[in-house]
Formats: C-alpha cells, structure tokens, sequence
C-alpha cells in the first residue's frame, strides 16, 4: 500500500463544508470525485480538520491509501478535472504510518476582520465587516489570556459529541495592517464553532476593555455557552496550516 498526502487550498464559500454529504456540495465530495477519476478507483480521504460551511482552507491537509505507486503528477490532474474553488497545491507519497488527522500535533487558524466604517466589496465573503468600536489592547489582552490549558465549554455548541472541554493552546494574538484585523490561533485540537465563538466573544468582550478582559478569562474556567458571546459568520475563518513532528 502506498500513503498519499494532499497539501490543498479551497474557498469555502461554495461548500457546506468538508465532510462529503449526500446530496450537498463538499470539499471532501469534490476531492473524491476528482481523484475517482483520476485513479480510475474510489478512494476515502482522511483529513486533518474538518471545516463547516462556509470556512476557506489555505493549508488544509488529507491523505488516503492506495494499492501499486502515486501516478505522477497527480495534483495537476486533480487540479485539472477539479473546481475551480478546491486546488492541490501538493501531492506526495509519505511513510505508511502518515494519518492526516492522527498524526496532526497541531492546527492554526485565522480569522480576518475588515475593521473600518464603509464595507469592502474585496473583503466580501473574505473578512468580517466590523464598523463598531474596539480596543486592540483590549483583543491582544484576550488573546493573551488563551495560551495555555483551558476549559474551552464555554466556545462551542451546548448540543455537542464533544466529551473533552480542555484544549491546549500555544499561540494566540491579533495584528492590525491597515483596516485588516488578523486573529490566529493555534492548538493541539480545536471544537466545534470554537474560534468563531472566540472571534466573537472577544469583538464583543473588547466594547469594555477592563471589565471585558476580565469576563474573558471567567469564561476559560468552564463557563456554559450562555455565557459567552456570539458566533462570528464563517466567511472570516481560514484553516491556515496544520503541523507535524
């Protein structure tokens, strides 16, 4: 058996996100398609982190088992016979233990917010249009908050199959270039809805910087959904890169 990895970009907004579905366009259902074709065979992709509607990928990850060699230039097939909103940017043959999802140590997300008064019809579908007030110092104060072991109920659906509540995060902050709030965030695992709840539980949070930052760090102590704030639209969120040993 030979182990494939796909390193793949997609904008989401046409998919109801990754996981194949019948009847519904998606990510996976796309890849599968396309690499049926290719392969003349079906195969299942594994991936590393599956993305709700509406979510954009820039370095999503997938690999899969196939019997015999990788044919070459299997990305540009796949890219050939694929949409135009779903691109290979590699394929390559990795050691037979390689699971996308299983060997994943960690994931990194963005989320980007068009901070300015007037809507942008380039950032449409790309960023959060964000005309109210903020306080940067107030978000960075946030973010800072994150890094570490939480308990993360708070930041994720009250209906959920999760049954483990702490994630471990390594990295967080929010930049500014010109109008364009940059949130990102990486951790060994993330939840259901969990940076968009972020994004919006901070952007809400940072109304009242002191008592805001306080709240915030209240909710990482296993605080219910309630009490956080609401869920930032997914056009905003990008699965940005997700790392291995």
């Amino acid at each position: 058996m030979t182990t494939v990895r796909l390193d793949i970009e997609y904008d989401g907004s046409g998919f109801r996100g990754w996981a194949a579905q019948p009847g519904l366009r998606t990510v996976q259902g796309e890849l599968e398609a396309g690499l049926a074709t290719v392969l003349r065979k079906e195969v299942k992709l594994t991936v590393a982190g599956r993305t709700d509607a509406g979510v954009h990928a820039l370095g999503q990850v997938a690999s899969f088992e196939i019997d015999g060699e990788m044919p070459r230039d299997l990305g540009r097939s796949l890219n050939g016979v694929g949409p135009d909103d779903v691109a290979v940017t590699a394929a390559r043959t990795v050691d037979e233990s390689f699971d996308a999802r299983r060997s994943a140590r960690s994931r990194s997300y963005l989320y980007r917010v068009l901070a300015r008064s007037s809507p942008s019809p380039f950032e449409r579908g790309r960023a959060l249009w964000w005309p109210h007030r903020f306080d940067l110092g107030a978000l960075e104060a946030c973010a800072a908050a994150l890094v570490g072991t939480h308990d993360f109920t708070a930041f994720t659906p009250t209906q959920t199959d999760h049954v483990r509540f702490e994630r471990d995060v390594l990295s967080a902050s929010w930049t500014r270039e010109g109008d364009i709030l940059s949130f990102r965030i990486t951790a060994d695992a993330f939840m259901r809805n969990m940076v968009r709840v972020l994004v919006g539980t901070m952007l809400d949070e940072a109304s009242d910087p002191l008592q805001g930052r306080q709240s915030f760090i209240r909710l990482l102590e296993g605080a219910p959904r309630s009490a956080a704030g609401p869920t930032a639209p997914p056009h905003g969120l990008y699965l940005e890169s997700v790392a291995y040993a």
